[in-house]
């Protein structure tokens, strides 16, 4: 088989898998929103989180022995086309035509970005002070972009983004430098880069779990397109990874990455779900009226003015 499509077809299992567990993170982060990351962390639930992440990661780091980053990366917007009926389903709701729209954009998109990065099977790896250079930048990025401000919800996710994709970078370093039989398998650059690998791949989640506290859709939009940005770059950069077909391949590369993102813009436009009335509690007077759709409530019947009243005799009633 292909060496290009076993890494194809690994990387769409590893979306799969990648999807199930961001619907999982978005699903804990809005049940605990007011709890701390420790208190989080305690929860069995979160760390099936773990599995489902890191199962993904496994066929990630397979499909990466076998394919370019060119490749490889941007199939990793496809989590997010797996995510959104995820999530409809979840949600109890149907998914919308704009989100078709989007998953269809998308899937046209990375089409056409696969046929410009095809590449050969990748042989080139990061040496140890490269490695060491790009884990010092991409830390500084992330903590410029992890600070207190403004939307915190789109720097997280763009900063989880970016760690994921340098994780993606090193781990193929690491992939190829130990199956290569030319050196001992557990070498220092192995062993170093693989440490590295450990720390931005952790920071990754971390920073994701507090990224979907404000939902799911626009967040893992920004994982999405960042992820691949900053994989890519390392590969057109330093491992000498090149897209194919000249001036022509650039610039139906370029269309593929403007209808890719506008697919995702799309998928970022989820319909919240209306709560159902048993989701409240019926005791609470206060949570059933807040519950209510506008204007579901019944027309109260009008107020009929008062009668004048009328003089009546001594002895007599008044007339109600």
């Amino acid at each position: 088989m292909n060496a290009t499509l076993v890494a194809v077809v690994l990387s769409l299992f590893s979306a799969v898998a990648y999807a199930a567990a961001a619907v999982a993170q978005e699903r804990l982060a809005s049940r605990n929103s007011d709890a701390g990351m420790l208190r989080l962390l305690a929860t069995g639930s979160w760390w099936w989180t773990v599995v489902l992440n890191a199962s993904a990661a496994l066929l990630h780091v397979v499909a990466l022995k076998y394919g370019p980053l060119t490749v490889v990366q941007p199939l990793g917007a496809l989590t997010l086309v797996a995510a959104v009926p995820m999530g409809a389903r979840v949600a109890g709701r149907r998914v919308t035509m704009v989100e078709w729209r989007g998953t269809a954009l998308t899937l046209l998109g990375l089409s056409a970005l696969l046929v410009t990065a095809s590449g050969p099977q990748p042989d080139q790896v990061l040496s140890v002070p490269q490695a060491l250079a790009v884990a010092g930048a991409t830390s500084a990025l992330i903590g410029l972009l992890a600070r207190r401000g403004a939307k915190p919800g789109l720097r997280h996710a763009s900063a989880s983004g970016v760690a994921s994709g340098v994780a993606s970078a090193l781990t193929q370093t690491v992939t190829v430098a130990a199956t290569d039989r030319s050196g001992p398998v557990l070498s220092m650059q192995v062993v170093g880069v693989a440490l590295l690998v450990a720390v931005f791949a952790a920071g990754g989640l971390l920073l994701s779990q507090t990224a979907y506290r404000g939902g799911l859709g626009a967040p893992l939009a920004v994982v999405t397109l960042a992820n691949p940005v900053a994989a890519a770059a390392i590969g057109l950069a330093l491992l000498g990874e090149r897209l194919q077909g000249g001036a022509a391949g650039i610039l139906l590369a370029l269309a593929g990455a403007g209808l890719a993102s506008w697919g995702v813009v799309l998928l970022t436009r989820v319909t919240p779900a209306v709560p159902l009335p048993h989701a409240y509690d019926d005791d609470h007077p206060v949570a059933a009226v807040l519950a209510l759709e506008p204007r579901s409530a019944s027309a109260e019947p009008a107020l009929l003015p008062r009668q004048p009243e009328r003089k009546s005799a001594p002895g007599h009633l008044t007339a109600l």
